[in-house]
């Protein structure tokens, strides 16, 4: 019996044109680049401030680990949608859901709040690396290894609008031009 190393891609039957590959994979990979930053933010909630220098007063533990920990689980759950972008639940809604269950999804209502997410995120990725060249305020640190291993884990963090963006138009092209154009 061999094994294999490298799986097969997901089927992508279940929408009504193909994917593109290059989509699929991105899709895919959009939770896998959030989670270094997420897994960067959960010592926070405990108060360790991963070498930042900060004289702000932190909330009280039973405030700040529910919050953290939330904000990671939303973090990874925002990305995880950007899937439905290259599935087939992005053009019908799943049957468990009630009301609109089964329905097809009009693509406005899948393009405009992802094109309008890529831009919010893309935004805060320019914010980002404005403040790491140091042209507005940014965060402190105790000595040059913490804001190495910083922007080792926040920087993927930065892409996540501008791919998102591209899986919108991938979107459009999809659902929105006839099959037979370019």
């Amino acid at each position: 019996m061999a094994i294999k190393l490298i799986h097969a891609a997901p089927s992508v039957s279940d929408t009504q044109r193909p994917v593109p590959r290059w989509a699929l994979r991105t899709a895919y990979a959009i939770p896998l680049l959030l989670l270094p930053s997420c897994l960067w933010r959960l010592p926070f909630a405990f108060h360790f401030e991963m070498g930042q220098v900060n004289d702000a007063t932190m909330a009280a533990l039973w405030i700040s680990i529910p919050y953290v920990f939330g904000l990671s689980v939303l973090t990874e759950a925002a990305a995880l949608l950007g899937t439905g972008l290259v599935r087939g639940w992005g053009e019908v809604a799943p049957a468990w859901i009630p009301v609109i269950g089964g329905k097809r999804i009009r693509p406005a209502a899948v393009i405009v709040p992802a094109a309008v997410g890529g831009l919010v995120m893309t935004a805060v990725s320019v914010m980002m690396a404005l403040s790491w060249i140091g042209v507005i305020d940014g965060t402190d640190y105790q000595n040059g290894w913490w804001e190495a291993l910083a922007k080792i884990c926040i920087s993927p963090i930065g892409l996540w609008g501008p791919l998102t963006l591209a899986l919108t138009y991938a979107y459009y092209v999809r659902r929105c031009r006839p099959a037979n154009t370019p």
